[in-house]
């Protein structure tokens, strides 16, 4: 989620780039934007550059290489998560016995718990159920788990409380990745991952959470989020 600030500068370094084939300086940066100083600038480049929209390349003169675009900005949306919403049975309720399959090649992955998408709560590992989910949603290699969601922080990236979400497995991340985060061993939450250095930032998708910051051996990956399943 990029601020109104954020999504002009990129969209004016990416026109520049497209007419230039140069990015625009700091200076005619700072003009466009109708900033006072190039220190603002450089905290949106900063941070465009964290959530992985842009990369700086050292050791050149306004080298700013755009990686992806937001979806807004005619970015493709599969290089960052968009809900892939399915829908589906509850994975504890019954189906009822003259119904047709909810959905056709489909795996069964354990439920194991709620994760929090809001204040951290205590990590879930025992399986509470399995759900339906089709194979196309899986990638190719890797296991698989799903969630429920508890809470509404990341309501802005489409995922609301009682969606279930699909976690394919892994202990690492990019910047701007969705991600079930254990924090201190033993508090799971849902949010978005950014790395600052040393440390890592949990950042919710809703104005009323505030981003969270930890040293980084506070914060394990538990596993990144491929798909989500909705029940109306």
């Amino acid at each position: 989620m990029l601020t109104k600030k954020q999504l002009e500068l990129l969209d004016f370094i990416q026109k520049r780039i497209q007419r230039d084939g140069v990015p625009p300086s700091f200076d005619e940066m700072k003009l466009a934007l109708d900033l006072r100083s190039k220190s603002g600038i450089h905290r949106l480049i900063t941070a465009l550059e964290e959530r992985g929209f842009i990369r700086r390349l050292a050791h050149r003169a306004r080298a700013i290489e755009i990686t992806r675009l937001p979806e807004s900005l005619g970015g493709d949306p599969q290089t960052g998560f968009q809900p892939r919403v399915i829908d589906g049975d509850r994975p504890s309720g019954p189906r009822p016995a003259n119904s047709e399959p909810v959905m056709a090649e489909a795996t069964e992955l354990p439920v194991m718990g709620r994760i929090a998408a809001g204040v951290p709560i205590e990590a879930i590992s025992e399986v509470s159920s399995h759900v339906a989910v089709p194979a196309s949603m899986l990638a190719s290699s890797g296991q698989h788990y799903a969630l429920v969601v508890k809470g509404d922080s990341m309501i802005e990236a489409g995922i609301n409380d009682g969606d279930v979400v699909v976690i394919r497995e892994t202990a690492v991340a990019d910047n701007g990745d969705i991600v079930v985060a254990l924090v201190d061993d033993h508090e799971a939450t849902l949010k978005r991952f950014l790395r600052k250095g040393n440390a890592i930032a949990l950042e919710a998708a809703n104005p009323a959470y505030e981003t969270r910051v930890f040293p980084e051996d506070k914060v394990k990956v538990q596993g990144r989020l491929v798909g989500l399943i909705r029940t109306y």
